[in-house]
């Protein structure tokens, strides 16, 4: 090599050029055989080398990437349908179970309490009355108006005589009771809704009004159970005198919890005539039992005796003894006259609407392997737990997609529910009687994501999408976490199962006087008045 040579190096390979007054190349790095020799032997100067080394590796290479990511997201698009489509398929699977349960249970209770009709002619024992149903107009012979809703069931239950402390097996007889629809403190014929009519071609509302629910008594209560708030000596000291003077005074039969039969026991062996149950099996039939639910403490007494019942609920009278009441109007300190009052009848009620929830794993490989069904009165969360992101939830409605939600979390709730965590996320506050469902997200990273209010028969579907960067929890009501991974998602609509809750005087003067006590709405010093103004 001689000393005119000069070294050049592209991209760490070695290559040996001549100068430019050299006029012939005397040694190349790579072998001829790599076929470099062709490419390079035209690169007689650091110019045209460094021209090279400028121009892209591949031509075009940025339209292969655009083309390589839309295949990408047609591929996650299509993903994304095949989950929706299971998801809506074990929705609908679910629901379809859930009625052929309900239609076998009542098929069931009709065999059972027709054996027990024909057992008692046989006998010649009158067990109890079963009203008559009409089979072309399907109404029992007790609800005289078409619009009414009826209940009369004489019941049986299966515990041994022997144990006074739990339920009895004796015959008991269910008070039966009417709703109707009341406006002004008069019976109205029919809920009237906004009904159109169309004449010369406008389209123009008519009948639109407020009504109340009435709850009037075919026959007389005779079962309350009384639920109390734990560690409250005040709700203690009142209970006992409540249960002496419903024993006393109406000669009521007394459920109470467990908990509160072990306390009255362990007070005085007065209350030995006080019945309580002992299993979840026991629980799930105390609806068939009970005639009026109790509640004695805050909203929180009014939502555990809400959970007691998985099925239909009992009117529950809530007495004020908490914190906060938007759910109890009525005052403990005048119990005897509103217990008499509402025994007697008729009394206003709030129907106050639940929502279902089931979780559908994406592990599941049946239904089978899916949770049950939870029962939701105030609302269900969604959140983000102890993780540090941020948690993204896709959201349906009716198999359309709403949004993805990226926040700390979601909640869905009721319209009674419309006064808790809600409204505390910035939700709006509404009339417990609406029929819908709240769509409120929890610190939203994003300044237009505000709340919506959702008509009453939609379905919402809440997805953990497989990219999220964490896990999502569920809780119902302030308790009961559970984990949702990737792919897990939460099913959520209107249960059939309302919540009956009696009124000190009307649905909408109970809830107006709530918020302004509970909340102090609107409360604030009135603008002075300075005197007249010269025009």
């Amino acid at each position: 090599m001689d000393a005119n040579t000069e070294y050049v190096s592209k991209r760490d390979t070695p290559m040996f050029v001549t100068s430019p007054a050299s006029s012939k190349v005397n040694a190349v790095g790579p072998s001829s055989e790599n076929g470099y020799v062709d490419s390079f032997s035209m690169l007689n100067t650091q110019k045209a080398i460094e021209e090279i080394i400028e121009q892209p590796l591949l031509q075009g290479i940025d339209n292969h990437l655009v083309e390589f990511s839309e295949a990408i997201r047609t591929v996650a698009k299509a993903l994304r349908r095949v989950t929706e489509g299971k998801a809506a398929a074990q929705a609908e699977a679910a629901e379809w179970k859930r009625k052929y349960e309900l239609e076998r249970a009542r098929n069931l209770h009709l065999e059972k309490n027709g054996g027990l009709h024909l057992s008692a002619e046989k006998s010649g024992k009158v067990v109890g009355h079963f009203p008559q149903v009409d089979e072309g107009t399907e109404r029992c012979e007790l609800c005289h108006g078409k619009d009414d809703i009826c209940v009369n069931e004489v019941l049986q239950d299966n515990e041994p005589d022997s144990v006074p402390a739990v339920l009895s097996n004796k015959m008991i007889r269910k008070a039966s009771f009417k709703l109707s629809w009341c406006y002004n403190g008069e019976k109205s014929n029919r809920h009237k809704h906004d009904v159109v009519s169309f004449e010369k071609g406008d389209i123009t509302t008519a009948g639109r009004r407020s009504t109340q629910i009435s709850l009037k008594w075919l026959s007389s209560p005779q079962t309350v159970l009384i639920l109390t708030k734990p560690n409250s000596n005040s709700v203690r000291i009142l209970s006992y005198s409540m249960i002496r003077w419903l024993k006393e005074k109406k000669n009521l039969n007394i459920f109470v919890e467990p908990r509160v039969m072990a306390e009255l026991l362990e007070e005085s062996s007065y209350f030995s005539f006080v019945q309580t149950w002992e299993n979840d099996n026991d629980v799930l039939t105390l609806h068939k039992k009970v005639d009026i639910v109790v509640t004695l403490g805050g909203d929180g007494t009014v939502l555990w005796a809400a959970s007691l019942f998985k099925g239909p609920v009992p009117p529950i009278v809530p007495f004020s003894l908490g914190s906060l009441g938007f759910m109890t109007p009525f005052h403990s300190e005048y119990y005897r006259e509103c217990l008499d009052s509402i025994l007697h009848g008729p009394i206003s009620i709030t129907l106050r609407h639940r929502l279902q929830c089931h979780i559908i794993r994406d592990e599941a490989k049946s239904d089978h392997d899916n949770e049950g069904s939870m029962l939701v009165l105030n609302e269900v969360t969604i959140d983000r737990g102890i993780s540090s992101f941020l948690t993204n939830l896709e959201c349906y409605c009716d198999n359309s997609f709403v949004t993805c939600v990226q926040g700390d979390g979601l909640i869905l709730s009721t319209t009674s529910g419309s006064t808790a965590y809600s409204l505390a996320a910035g939700g709006s506050m509404v009339h417990p009687q609406v029929p819908g469902i709240l769509f409120t997200p929890i610190c939203p990273h994003s300044l237009s994501f505000r709340p919506l209010i959702l008509p009453e028969h939609v379905t919402l579907r809440v997805v953990v999408p497989f990219n999220s960067r964490s896990h999502a929890w569920v809780s119902v009501d302030g308790k009961g976490r559970k984990q949702l991974a990737p792919g897990d998602s939460l099913v959520c609509n209107m249960a059939p199962w309302p919540v009956p809750t009696a009124c000190r005087a009307d649905s909408t003067s109970d809830f107006l006087q709530s918020i302004q006590d509970g909340l102090h709405w609107n409360l604030r010093k009135t603008q002075s008045f300075d005197g007249p103004r010269d025009a």
